[in-house]
């Protein structure tokens, strides 16, 4: 299926789900299109799309969004009065408030922000659920025909590797909430001074290095931040994951993921497929040490 075609998909998708829910679906603007189709509707209202068979995840994100706003913790707020997730065509149709004018987190926000989210309590009326850290990475590597046989075998072996040394992961700090995908898109400040929550899919139990290691991969990996940003979330935080035994094992996961993604991103456009390859050849340590060169974010 062609990205056209995909957003054609999408919209009658769109237009059904707003049918069901009395939602005005004229002048839909597609934002965004990865792992989710995002559209800005009329009224500061934002609807999101999920791949097919992901209802569990879309139900808990409305859960956890809720719970998060009755907990005091900003977060990106689900329109009130709709009975959601919508279903159709084993799709999951979701409906938000659109967010304030805002702009990416800095570090010591994430980590001022991630500090609220781990002190809380988990919730008394729905279940969580454990971080899941291979979650669709097979069928990523399924699907991607941009994936040589050898790459396609290196990495699925690969992956059994890191499942291995998941279960022997050291012990670190007490498990709690966390977020999951605490990457800064994920974490935003609004001009107003708040810093807000995204993308909630995710939100688990599990190891609280798991948010942590994000940021930390930002400056040791890819030297996206600098050290005295990354000494800065350290000390809003109060920790260092790069301190931690386990700290590689979790940044090696991260690093498979994020090439996995630009795998996936380079199967439907081309134009990613350097992209991909070249977080393929680092991971694969075919590069220079870290921090590497090239990683580019994908749109």
């Amino acid at each position: 299926m062609t990205a056209e075609s995909a957003a054609d998909d999408t919209l009658g998708i769109l237009h059904a789900a707003c049918v069901k829910v009395g939602q005005d679906a004229d002048g839909a603007e597609l934002l965004h299109r990865s792992e989710n189709a995002i559209y800005r509707l009329p009224g500061n209202v934002v609807a999101r799309i999920s791949r097919p068979g992901q209802n569990a995840a879309a139900q808990r994100e409305i859960n956890v969004a809720r719970w998060l706003g009755a907990s005091g913790i900003s977060a990106v707020r689900a329109v009130p009065g709709v009975e959601q997730p919508v279903e159709i065509e084993d799709r999951s149709v979701t409906f938000w408030r659109e967010l304030p004018p805002h702009h990416h987190g800095t570090p010591a926000q994430v980590a001022a922000a991630l500090k609220q989210l781990h002190a809380l309590a988990p919730p008394a009326n729905f279940t969580l659920g454990e971080v899941a850290p291979f979650v669709r990475l097979e069928e990523r590597l399924t699907a991607a025909t941009v994936l040589a046989d050898d790459d396609r075998r290196w990495m699925f072996e690969h992956l059994a590797e890191l499942r291995q040394r998941w279960s022997e992961l050291p012990e670190g700090l007490p498990w709690c909430v966390i977020h999951g995908d605490a990457w800064v898109g994920n974490v935003v400040a609004a001009d107003d001074g708040r810093v807000i929550l995204l993308d909630l899919e995710r939100t688990s139990i599990g190891p609280p290095e798991w948010d942590l290691v994000h940021t930390a991969i930002k400056w040791s990996s890819f030297g996206w931040i600098s050290a005295k940003q990354y000494g800065e979330f350290c000390d809003v935080y109060g920790y260092d994951v790069t301190a931690w035994e386990g700290f590689e094992l979790l940044r090696d996961i991260r690093e498979f993921r994020m090439t996995a993604m630009a795998v996936q991103v380079a199967t439907n456009d081309p134009a990613w497929r350097d992209q991909a390859n070249h977080r393929l050849r680092c991971i694969q340590g075919q590069m220079s040490e870290r921090p590497w060169k090239g990683w580019s974010a994908l749109n």
